[in-house]
């Protein structure tokens, strides 16, 4: 059973309780959607300020749409293109403070004004991403950065 829990006074608390909470929800389940999917839901409860969370999955040298929590979103997304396609490409985090001002976005939410986009990597190859959007400007930071890294790592040596 899963209850929503209070997140710590800290952020850097909140974030580790939520580390805690994704190892035990999927420390004993191997199915990738049911993992992703679950993972997704726990990010969306726990961030605030936030208008989409989810997974893009690689499948040949395109990111194919996961699980996740908002608005329909865009299902493809070429490798190399946006915000979700440069992570993927570079395997590194991309932290956006203004995605209006990223050469290249794909505006898949019109009230999406920042993003960040983490790769999900395994025995250094990708096998996605956790991309997450925010309508203010500025959302996200290095905190959001260090432990959204950690989560992903958690997450994608439970995939691999």
């Amino acid at each position: 059973m899963f209850e929503k829990s209070q997140y710590g006074e800290s952020r850097e608390e909140g974030f580790d309780l939520l580390l805690k909470q994704l190892h035990h929800l999927i420390e004993d389940e191997v199915d990738l959607v049911a993992n992703l999917a679950n993972a997704s839901a726990l990010l969306g409860q726990f961030l605030q300020d936030i208008n989409w969370v989810g997974f893009y999955l690689l499948k040949g040298n395109e990111l194919v749409l996961g699980p996740f929590q908002g608005m329909p979103a865009c299902v493809r997304i070429p490798v190399g293109k946006g915000v979700c396609g440069t992570a993927a490409q570079q395997k590194s985090t991309q932290l956006v403070a203004d995605v209006h001002q990223f050469p290249g976005h794909i505006a898949c939410d019109a009230t999406t004004n920042s993003e960040i986009v983490i790769p999900l990597v395994h025995n250094g190859e990708l096998i996605g991403v956790l991309d997450i959007d925010s309508p203010l400007i500025n959302r996200f930071d290095q905190v959001d950065k260090l432990y959204l890294e950690q989560f992903c790592a958690i997450l994608s040596k439970q995939l691999g």
